[in-house]
């Protein structure tokens, strides 16, 4: 089965847990299900603020709430707030669900949001997408305002990724005497190992790249949820194949990502659900321009952006389920300009590096996941090929994701492979995250291990963020992807589709979206 969606559609808008003892894993109704489900890679900490990652946001979606979410068709949709109000040009008001329980027993208040929120802005990974705001305030138990430090068009969709952590339990010390409410990147640290949540689901027990389980919350709030699974049992899954047999076989009930080489066969199975939608996650590669002098000649990366071969690499490679890319924004995002196309030209890429004085190439080191992007260690693997047809030699490193996010913030390689999803669905925060000049004050460029900068891009980009008025703000950003492309600032290679396949009677199809964050919690299991 396709779940039909459009790019258009996506423009249009813009180890353990708290398990033992804070909150009781699932009183089931009569019809209630397991569900067995395998993905790539589990997720790397149980801190929703530690890494801004599809995993983290998927595991946020099951153990917490946000204050609003996307519909399918992406429209906003109440969850924790049951509404809001704009009421004035910088705060939006949010009236607050009553009646709903933490897993450890407290109760929600607007307290809990305004300290997730501070909590937000103080995150290395998520203190860049709340650099607009001046922060939360508790009007009342049932009422917040966000407020913004300049008129922000963008402040609903923010609320998608505050979801509420509880305040009481991430308050105080741990019991190495270190705080509770710290945000370590890839350390110990209480939140990484421990949750509160308001969401349909409570971690059970955690064995970090083994086994993750889940058992529904007795209180959960959304009694309307049509949902039934009981429990979830996770394993992750790191080769492709063996995630597909594991479906076949009866082994699991859920896989994540279906390799595009498995579709047609997938497809074709009268017990499997295959769903399939476009996505508008870029892969891509970025030059560390602080590690290789080469970089910083901007023909010297024009000259890597014309050898490589990204319409091949989507035709072989990825079996033609993906879109090749020449820019970050996808078609129907603001920002997107159709005349930017790709430029594979090897010969043009030679005499770019002749120019630049280096026909005789150089040497370079690469690090890529093997299980974060669909064949991500395959795409390495063919770029390092295409780069030494201009004399670029590659130490290619590839390794699983866990051990690849701290490699890639320690930036220990020349060229390190990095996809984006902007969870917004909006032009900017690509730029914001993968190529706005790193400042560690403002949390801009976090994701940018080219370190890349230019002061123009930086401030359109910040320019872009007040503007209410949306053509104009889609100028600004189109300007932005026009001076990347000149620029050659990063190697754009596709967009990457998005497909997930079940057995019959899971109904993955009403629970995945563009964002690929499954809404775990309302899927419906029949026998």
């Amino acid at each position: 089965m396709t779940f039909p969606f459009t790019k258009a559609a996506a423009g249009a808008l813009m180890a353990c847990a708290v398990a033992f003892g804070a909150g009781a894993a699932g009183v089931a109704p009569a019809e209630a299900k397991t569900l067995r489900m395998a993905y790539d890679a589990d997720p790397v900490s149980m801190d929703p603020h530690e890494q801004l990652s599809g995993g983290t946001l998927q595991f946020s979606h099951m153990v917490f709430d946000p204050l609003v979410r996307f519909t399918r068709d992406l429209a906003y949709e109440p969850r924790l707030a049951e509404s809001w109000e704009q009421i004035d040009d910088r705060t939006m008001r949010f009236k607050l669900r009553e009646g709903v329980t933490f897993h450890s027993g407290n109760p929600f208040t607007a307290e809990d949001v305004v300290f997730t929120v501070e909590r937000l802005k103080q995150s290395p990974d998520f203190k860049g997408l709340f650099e607009p705001f001046v922060g939360a305030k508790a009007v009342d138990d049932h009422t917040v305002d966000l407020i913004t430090k300049e008129p922000y068009p963008l402040t609903l969709t923010m609320a998608t990724y505050i979801f509420p952590m509880d305040k009481a339990f991430y308050t105080g010390t741990d019991e190495n005497g270190e705080p509770k409410d710290a945000v370590v990147k890839h350390g110990n640290s209480f939140a990484s190992r421990n949750s509160s949540g308001t969401g349909p689901f409570v971690v059970r027990s955690r064995e970090q790249g083994v086994r993750l389980e889940f058992g529904r919350f007795a209180d959960y709030w959304d009694t309307e949820s049509p949902g039934n699974v009981s429990e979830i049992i996770f394993t992750p899954i790191k080769e492709a194949p063996t995630r597909v047999a594991s479906l076949l076989s009866g082994g699991v009930d859920f896989i994540a990502p279906v390799p595009p080489t498995d579709l047609e066969r997938l497809g074709n199975e009268a017990d499997v659900n295959l769903v399939t939608m476009p996505g508008t996650r870029i892969i891509t590669f970025q030059m560390n321009q602080d590690r290789v002098d080469a970089f910083k000649d901007v023909r010297v990366r024009q000259a890597i952006v014309h050898a490589i071969n990204n319409e091949g690499i989507v035709e072989k490679i990825m079996k033609g389920f993906a879109t090749v890319a020449a820019q970050q924004s996808a078609e129907g995002q603001a920002g997107h300009v159709p005349e930017l196309t790709p430029r594979y030209d090897l010969e043009a890429a030679k005499a770019l590096m002749a120019e630049a004085g280096y026909a005789d190439g150089f040497s370079v080191s690469m690090m890529a996941p093997n299980n974060r992007y669909v064949n991500d260690a395959k795409i390495a693997e063919a770029v390092a090929s295409m780069l030494a047809r201009i004399n670029i030699k590659v130490d290619l490193t590839t390794m699983p994701k866990a051990q690849y996010w701290p490699k890639f913030d320690e930036r220990a390689a020349d060229m390190m492979m990095i996809g984006w999803h902007p969870d917004t669905e909006d032009s900017a925060n690509y730029t914001e995250f993968l190529l706005m000049t790193p400042d560690p004050e403002t949390g801009y460029g976090q994701y940018n291990s080219g370190n890349y900068s230019n002061p123009r891009v930086d401030e359109l980009i910040v320019q872009s963020q007040s503007m209410v008025d949306l053509d104009e703000r889609a100028k600004v950003l189109q300007e932005v992807e026009r001076i990347l492309y000149e620029d050659a600032a990063f190697v754009p290679l596709h967009w990457q589709n998005l497909a997930w396949a079940a057995r019959q009677g899971v109904h993955i199809e009403d629970v995945v979206n563009v964002m690929n964050f499954p809404y775990l919690g309302d899927l419906v299991i029949e026998d």
